[in-house]
């Protein structure tokens, strides 16, 4: 808990910041409705969604699913690295998942499963088979890159991203966590994120925390391109009041308890072929042209007009796939087509 003093407290800011965030957007936000709920069987502890090259999609649910793969018009078809007593997609006594963090599926249709829990990156086969795993010290997000390649992210690292070959070794490491305070913890937990890839191999991380929400490209060798951040009028409150949070937490030298702030980016996904970037902050949905300009902002909901707050998104064509815990995928016309 942190330390009440005569000022607010960091965790009264964060609660000021969601107020004065939703305050600021009702009036400019155009409202976009879900055209319907999708995979309606996956729900609670939805963690990640994927679109394999056969056109299939695999959907992580910790710990209750494992991952749920389903075709292309949405029928179930099996469950990968399901947990005790649940439907298995194959019976060769591979331990259940700890905790399933984050999942992606790599040209040849091979599944890489990031277990948190477990503190191991787990290989199938398209056919749900086991095929390897390495060990990552609690690995909360990961991408599949060309060459068999796996790019991992994990806060008990010292770089912000680590590549592993086929072989589970460590072959590159890039990303340094943004030094906004004096205190190497806090800049560390600042600096947590999320990963997604595109078309040509490049690698996009996703600052969970950062004060202003900041999704930064690297090409796959971990050279730095494009940073797309919200920095418009109406992100100032929450961005002001977590920085105002920070400076708190930099006067407490002996704290010792863990550091928790509030999301600011809630989930993001690339478009995998022009390179747009989609970026959700709780229900605030914000387009990014593959230049890395601000193009519209939404506020999304399901078809009864509940608020949507995504934790993941995966970009299609002509859709978007958002997903929210526990209310689940819903179906998004993309906006930025014109039909």
């Amino acid at each position: 808990m942190l330390r009440t003093t005569g000022k607010l407290s960091a965790a009264l800011f964060l609660c000021l910041a969601a107020i004065l965030l939703a305050g600021a957007r009702s009036e400019v936000d155009e409202q976009l409705l879900a055209k319907g709920r999708v995979f309606p069987n996956i729900g609670p502890g939805l963690r990640a969604i994927r679109h394999g090259p056969d056109g299939k999609y695999y959907l992580l649910a910790s710990p209750a699913v494992g991952v749920a793969v389903f075709d292309s018009s949405g029928k179930q078809l099996s469950v990968i690295d399901a947990p005790p007593g649940e439907p298995a997609a194959d019976k060769t006594g591979q331990p259940a998942m700890g905790f399933g963090e984050d999942c992606d599926v790599d040209p040849k249709g091979d599944v890489y499963v990031a277990d948190r829990r477990s503190n191991l990156v787990n290989l199938f086969s398209p056919d749900g088979k086991p095929v390897r795993s390495f060990k990552v010290n609690a690995p909360t997000s990961l991408v599949a890159l060309p060459e068999g390649e796996v790019a991992v992210t994990s806060a008990m690292q010292t770089h912000l991203i680590t590549v592993y070959g086929p072989n589970g070794r460590v072959v590159r490491e890039f990303g340094n966590p943004e030094s906004l305070s004096d205190r190497e913890d806090l800049n560390r937990y600042l600096s947590m994120g999320r990963l997604a890839s595109d078309s040509q191999g490049r690698v996009y991380y996703g600052y969970t925390y950062m004060p202003e929400p900041l999704v930064r490209q690297y090409d796959r060798f971990g050279y730095a391109g494009l940073d797309f951040q919200f920095t418009g009028l109406d992100a100032y409150p929450e961005a002001q009041v977590t920085r105002k949070a920070i400076v708190e937490m930099e006067k407490e030298e002996k704290r010792k308890g863990p550091i928790s702030l509030r999301q600011i980016l809630t989930a993001f996904g690339v478009d995998p072929v022009n390179g747009d970037v989609w970026m959700a902050l709780h229900n605030t949905l914000i387009h990014f042209d593959k230049e890395a300009n601000r193009r519209s902002e939404y506020q999304i909901y399901t078809p009864k007009g509940a608020r949507l707050e995504a934790n993941t998104i995966l970009v299609e064509e002509e859709r978007l796939l958002i997903g929210a815990d526990p209310l689940g995928v819903y179906e998004f016309r993309r906006p930025d087509r014109v039909h």
